[in-house]
C-alpha cells in the first residue's frame, strides 16, 4: 500500500463515481478549467485506487477535500504519508474523524463547522416546484448579482466566472432580485452539477422563493444531462434542510469545514 499522486481523470472519475453524491466536487474539478490546478492524491494497493484526496491550490488559502471510504484506515494512512507535502494553510473539507489524523503537523485553527452532503434522489420531487418565474442569469446581470449577494448572503464564495455558466436563476420583485439559486460546480462532460449560492433577500424569506429557483435549476441541469446533483449545506441549518429534502435531495455523509494552519514542525509550503 502506497500513496501515490494520480493524473488520470478516466481512473479518477471511476473511483469517484462509487460515491457521487460525496464526490460531486471533486467529479467536476476534472474540467479542463479546474483541472491544472487541481492534485489528486491516492492511496493504492497494487495499483487499486482505495482513498481519493484532493487538494485544489486556487484559493487563498488553498482546499483541500478527503472524504473517508469505509471504515478501515486507508484515509488515515493517506493523509499521514502526504501531509508533509501540504500548504502551512488551508482549508479543509473533511471526514470528522480525520481533524485529528493530521495533527500536531496541521492543526485546526477555527472551530470545526459540521456540515452534510445531499444528492438528489428523486428527480420528480425536484421539478415539481419549478416555475418559469426564475429566470436565467448570465453575465450581463453581474453587478446586480454581486450586490444582491452583498446585501443577502455576505460571504458567501461567488466567483464571476460561475455566472458564464448559464446556470444561474434569479426571481425578481418590483424589478430587484429577490433570490438566487446557482452552482458551485456544472460539469455537462462529467455530468454532476453542485447547487450554490442560494439566497433570498431579507424581506422576502418565508416565501418558498428558494425552492421555487431551486426546482428551476434542477429541471433546468436535468435538461442538461446532469444525472449526479448534489449540495453542501451546514448541519444546524434546519430550515435548508427540510426545503432540500422536500425537493428529493438525501444524506450522503457528514463532513466538517475547517481551517488548518502548520502546527509542528513538520508544516511547510509546498
Amino acid at each position: 500500500m502506497t500513496a501515490v499522486e494520480l493524473r488520470d481523470r478516466d481512473a479518477l472519475a471511476r473511483f469517484l463515481r462509487g460515491r457521487p453524491a460525496v464526490h460531486a466536487y471533486e467529479l467536476g474539478d476534472l474540467d479542463d478549467f479546474f483541472w491544472p490546478r487541481t492534485r489528486w492524491l491516492t492511496w493504492q494497493t497494487d495499483g487499486s485506487v482505495e482513498q481519493v484526496a484532493l487538494l485544489y491550490d486556487e484559493p487563498d488559502p488553498p482546499v483541500l477535500l478527503a472524504f473517508a471510504e469505509g471504515t478501515g484506515s486507508g484515509m488515515d494512512d493517506l493523509l499521514r504519508a502526504v501531509v508533509h507535502d501540504l500548504p502551512r494553510r488551508l482549508y479543509a473539507h473533511l471526514s470528522p474523524a480525520l481533524v485529528e489524523v493530521l495533527a500536531p503537523d496541521l492543526v485546526s485553527a477555527t472551530v470545526p463547522v459540521a456540515h452534510l452532503k445531499l444528492g438528489l434522489a428523486d428527480a420528480d420531487a425536484a421539478v415539481a416546484h419549478a416555475d418559469g418565474e426564475a429566470a436565467l442569469l448570465g453575465p450581463g446581470d453581474l453587478p446586480e448579482v454581486e450586490a444582491f449577494y452583498a446585501a443577502a448572503y455576505p460571504g458567501t464564495w461567488f466567483h464571476p466566472r460561475m455566472l458564464e455558466t448559464g446556470r444561474y436563476v434569479g426571481i425578481r420583485r418590483r424589478g430587484r432580485l429577490a433570490c438566487v439559486a446557482g452552482v458551485h460546480v456544472w460539469s455537462p462532460r462529467w455530468r454532476v452539477a453542485c447547487l450554490g449560492n442560494v439566497a433570498t433577500a431579507p424581506a422576502a424569506r418565508g416565501e418558498g422563493l428558494a425552492t421555487t429557483a431551486c426546482s428551476r435549476l434542477c429541471e433546468i441541469l436535468l435538461a442538461d444531462g446532469i444525472d449526479v446533483i448534489s449540495l453542501n449545506v451546514r448541519a444546524d441549518n434546519d430550515p435548508a434542510i427540510r426545503a432540500y429534502e422536500k425537493l428529493g435531495f438525501v444524506h450522503a455523509a457528514d463532513y466538517v469545514e475547517v481551517l488548518l494552519e502548520a502546527g509542528g514542525p513538520g508544516g511547510r509550503v509546498t
